[in-house]
Order: C-alpha cells, then structure tokens, then sequence
C-alpha cells in the first residue's frame, strides 16, 4: 500500500487584484496547514490575483505581478 498524506484545501477570500492581501491570505493558509500537519495545500484556481478581473486579464500588469506572487511565495515559506 501506499502511504497516508494530509491535504489542506482552502478556500479564501480573496479580493479582484489585492495582491498583496490575497498574497497575505495564501502566507496564512500555507501556515494554518503546515500546523495542522498537512503535507499538500490546495487552493482556488485565481487565488493570487483574485476572482472578478473582468478586463484586467487583458492587461499585462495583472500577468505580471501574479508571476511576481508566485515567484515569492517559496522563497517565503522555505520550500
């Protein structure tokens, strides 16, 4: 057999191009897990930037500065 692992799924509310605050969110989640002894989190599909951009997808900034979240968060939480 294989081996037993614990998985945190969150749901988060998160706010339509608060990257900081949704960044802020997801740190809080990633901690709330690694306590609770989950080896694997999970999260919603548009948790850095947010749900509701409407026509921001289209503009370069939101891309960017998602990549810039996304790039920080293992550097933050030691992974």
């Amino acid at each position: 057999m294989g081996r037993k692992v614990t998985v945190a799924v969150t749901t988060l509310n998160q706010w339509a191009l608060d990257f900081e605050g949704n960044m802020n969110r997801i740190l809080q989640s990633i901690q709330e897990a690694k306590e609770m002894g989950a080896l694997y989190r999970t999260g919603p599909e548009l948790e850095i930037c947010g749900y509701s951009c409407e026509d921001h997808f289209y503009e370069p900034d939101t891309y960017l500065h998602s990549w810039q979240v996304l790039a920080e968060l293992p550097q933050i939480c030691d992974m």
